[in-house]
């Protein structure tokens, strides 16, 4: 009894640890695609024009393109 248990507990670890490398993925891939198309949608709700980027992912709302915002990755030195 107490080895089936067990069993059973390493099994819904790995179903776990599957299900979040996929979500881990599913993000990476499709991270900027949906960034994106937030940012599209907000740009509407306050009455701008979208912008594309050259990239996907760095869209702006227009007359927005001088601002900076805050990234955590740069090093402000």
């Amino acid at each position: 009894m107490l080895n089936r248990k067990g069993q059973t507990l390493v099994e819904y670890v790995l179903i776990i640890s599957l299900v979040t490398v996929l979500a881990i993925a599913a993000v990476r891939i499709f991270g900027g695609y949906l960034k994106d198309k937030v940012t599209e949608m907000s740009c509407q709700m306050i009455g701008k024009n979208y912008v594309a980027g050259k990239k996907v992912g760095e869209g702006y709302c227009e007359g927005d393109e001088d601002k900076e915002f805050a990234d955590i990755t740069k090093d402000k030195n």
